[in-house]
């Protein structure tokens, strides 16, 4: 049923055009993973391998964040991975408001669709996306957030870890807890 549900919101991405990102595209990229995923990543918006196959995160940076992921015994395909936009921004910029309020429903509708545990953000705009330009990413990663009834945990974007890598094991330090987060409690 779920499947059906995000399959059926992939295909609504793919023709979407309502903003002018659906003219700049290749290919729409809805969101890859688990419809029961007890983890849902949600990052900025497709890079251009993103863009040219589909998928998210099958760029450097999601190459990285699967090579994490595994460190800490996670697996991709138990996850849910999408971004806060699903057409790639011309030359990888920052999403503008009217491209974000487009794509927001089919976001807000696949989290109400896989309902996970904890929503991992990846990076400045997908934080500022849930809870304002007030908050950074330097300031509140590794910490659970709640809004909605939802939990949240803020990290750096793998991108920021290729250029800064130093990132790679506060990253690598936030995907541990969230793993611990998941783990089935023994009394």
């Amino acid at each position: 049923m779920e499947e059906t549900l995000l399959a059926s919101i992939a295909e609504e991405v793919v023709s979407c055009h309502k903003c002018k990102l659906g003219a700049s595209r290749t290919k729409a990229v809805a969101g890859d993973g688990s419809a029961h995923a007890r983890i849902c990543f949600v990052g900025e918006g497709p890079g251009r391998e993103e863009d040219l196959s589909g998928i998210p995160f099958v760029g450097q940076a999601g190459r990285l964040l699967d090579r994490m992921l595994i460190a800490e015994g996670l697996s991709r395909k138990d996850c849910y991975i999408c971004n806060i936009v699903k057409c790639r921004p011309p030359n990888n910029r920052v999403p503008d408001p009217a491209e974000v309020a487009a794509c927001s429903l089919y976001l807000y509708a696949q989290l109400a669709i896989i309902k996970p545990d904890i929503i991992c953000l990846l990076g400045n705009t997908a934080l500022r996306f849930f809870f304002g330009e007030q908050y950074s990413i330097g300031q509140v990663r590794g910490t659970i957030l709640v809004k909605d009834e939802l939990r949240f945990m803020p990290t750096y974007h793998p991108a920021a870890a290729l250029r800064n890598p130093q990132y790679v094991q506060v990253i690598e330090s936030d995907l541990r807890k969230l793993a611990a987060l998941i783990q089935p409690t023994t009394d």
